[in-house]
């Protein structure tokens, strides 16, 4: 069953995460929208995000799950980014890949049923 998360980044200069080389890279509502979806739809960030930890054979194996059918839509507002993202990936494992990319520069506005 597909959840739709509705995000706002209330701030696109500041959706970073904590290691530059996994974080956003786009300014603009449609470059944040297309590197989430990339990201919920492949394992390449979180499998760069496990090779840098300590002990990378114990991480559990579910955070690498994808969605290859997740949406994200972004639209530009003039103070704010929202993204409208639609997604079957557990909770767990869309949070996690969103803190990576924008850290703690976004904000969950609603989750609704797709």
């Amino acid at each position: 069953m597909a959840t739709r998360y509705y995000i706002t980044l209330p701030d696109g200069d500041r959706a970073r995460g904590a290691e530059p080389d996994l974080s956003f890279k786009s300014q603009g509502a449609d470059g944040f929208a297309s590197e989430l979806q990339t990201a919920l739809r492949s394992d390449e960030l979180f499998q760069r995000w496990r090779a840098k930890q300590a002990d990378p054979d114990n991480i559990d194996e579910a955070m690498a799950a994808t969605d290859p059918g997740a949406t994200v839509e972004g639209k530009q507002d003039a103070m704010h980014i929202d993204l409208v993202v639609t997604t079957s990936l557990p909770g767990n494992v869309f949070k996690q890949r969103l803190r990576l990319l924008a850290g703690s520069g976004w904000e969950l506005r609603d989750v609704t049923a797709a």
